[in-house]
């Protein structure tokens, strides 16, 4: 299985942006990248009335949609985990989450101040790195907002 990593962050702290930019500096390293968006509510991927839709509403437990080059996936599941979803990312060298805050994995915590007076990760051992405009200091190595090399580099070095 391939490491993962998880971009951790208050609200609107920047956790999609931050993956947004490290994905193509990681990509263009030539690494195959896959990614989990932490929903905290219920949600649909699919649009109402669509086959797909209607699929899940008529009670499939599995749906999944796919086209030429590309499959989509919407799977009842009692209580979903990182480990439990794992065994969907072969094929690439790093999954990198936005959320799961509480699993025990590496974080990246984004850090902003207009979102953050302390990170929420300060007293968590699984806490590698933070992204910050503040001068918060913890015992991790930090970087500026838009510091993504430096950011891979460290990334790279530990889990690649």
């Amino acid at each position: 299985m391939p490491p993962i990593i998880s971009v951790v962050g208050k609200s609107k702290s920047g956790k999609t942006t931050l993956i947004e930019k490290l994905i193509p500096e990681l990509k263009k390293r030539g690494y195959g990248i896959g990614t989990v968006k932490h929903a905290a509510h219920d949600f649909d991927m699919d649009k109402k009335g669509k086959d797909s839709w209607r699929h899940k509403a008529a009670g499939a437990d599995t749906v999944i949609v796919a086209s030429r080059d590309r499959i989509a996936m919407v799977k009842d599941e009692i209580s979903v985990s990182l480990e439990s979803i794992e065994k969907y990312f072969d094929g690439v060298d790093l999954v990198i989450t936005e959320g799961f805050k509480k699993e025990n994995r590496p974080k990246i915590e984004v850090c902003r101040a207009d979102r953050n007076k302390e990170p929420l990760c300060k007293n968590d051992k699984t806490l590698f790195a933070l992204v910050t405009d503040t001068d918060i200091i913890l015992n991790v190595p930090t970087f500026g907002l838009e510091e993504i090399e430096a950011l891979a580099d460290l990334i790279e070095k530990k889990y690649l």
